[in-house]
């Protein structure tokens, strides 16, 4: 037969240690800054631009 008393207090303890490592997690992975990939693909235009320029001149 199974217990009718359900412990509020271990489902709410169950549930703050899973929302805290959560947050832990989210904190201990930094979101990756979209920066770096666009100035890289702005120094590869301007390259191929110059490198045009010389090369019909």
């Amino acid at each position: 037969m199974s217990d009718q008393h359900i412990d509020p207090a271990g489902n709410t303890q169950a549930f703050r240690a899973f929302a805290n490592a959560r947050e832990q997690e989210a904190k201990a992975t930094p979101k990756k800054s979209p920066i770096v990939p666009i100035i890289a693909v702005v120094a590869a235009i301007v390259i191929i631009g110059i490198a045009a320029f010389l090369l019909l001149q």
